[in-house]
């Protein structure tokens, strides 16, 4: 049997959000990234930033060069749990408000 397991992925919307946020604070605009990386134009970094697309590794690398930081501090992760996962986690906790009042009843008694 296959059991259902949390898993990390790469929030692109987060990442966007970070990748605008280090560019910004480096003092770079996107016309700036857009030539350093060699685009034709503007809109890839637009759509990075948007959450829309990744850089490729190739971008990233050099993204992390120019921002001064690991490739992997550009990007976001967040935690993905299955349905399986967040049921459980709900009759955990229902359970545990369970246990509560019933302790605080019996610490009143």
């Amino acid at each position: 049997m296959v059991r259902n397991v949390s898993y990390r992925y790469i929030d692109l919307i987060k990442t966007g959000k970070h990748m605008e946020n280090l560019i910004r604070q480096r003092g770079y605009t996107v016309r700036d990234i857009q030539q350093i990386l060699h685009l034709s134009c503007p809109q890839p970094v637009y759509r990075w930033l948007r959450g829309q697309i990744l850089p490729s590794v190739d971008h990233l690398y050099v993204l992390a060069e120019v921002l001064q930081v690991h490739m992997e501090e550009l990007l976001v992760t967040s935690l993905k749990m299955s349905e399986w996962e967040k049921e459980a986690n709900r009759l955990m906790e229902k359970r545990m408000c369970a246990y509560k009042k019933r302790y605080l009843q019996w610490e009143a008694a």
